[in-house]
């Protein structure tokens, strides 16, 4: 292959590696914020607890919806969960694949260099001596 294609080649795959580096972070931050979420969704369900007292009947009747709603909150937070851990997923499958990609272009520039060096080499070995003319110091 040409060296100028290579090099276009390589800077192509760069930018993709870059994209998928960049995505790979943003599905990351993504699943991290949907874990905390759901964490506190959690966490709030556990707070609204029956408590003990005067007017225990309405309180356990609101206390009974709250955390009906917050139980399928916690439910969709989890599928939002899984669905960022998936997206992570295949982030990482395409970060992987461009980075063998551009690996990849990478050796096949570090084999052409390496070519191009042996065949320099083998062309002064095979070249014919060139004749000095040395002149004596006047």
């Amino acid at each position: 292959m040409d060296s100028k294609k290579l090099a276009r080649l390589h800077r192509v795959r760069t930018l993709q590696l870059g994209m998928a580096q960049a995505a790979e972070t943003q599905a990351r931050d993504r699943l991290a914020s949907e874990t905390q979420l759901s964490h506190r969704i959690a966490q709030l369900a556990a707070a609204v607890s029956p408590g003990a007292g005067d007017g225990a009947a309405l309180s356990f009747a609101a206390m009974a919806h709250y955390r009906d709603k917050l139980h399928r909150t916690a439910e969709a937070a989890d599928n939002r969960v899984r669905a960022a851990e998936a997206d992570a997923a295949r982030a990482r499958e395409s970060r992987q694949s461009a980075k063998r990609d551009q690996t990849a272009v990478e050796k096949l520039i570090a084999r052409g260099e390496k070519e191009a060096a042996l065949r320099a080499i083998r062309a002064l070995q095979e070249a014919p001596p060139s004749r000095k003319i040395r002149h004596d110091p006047c």
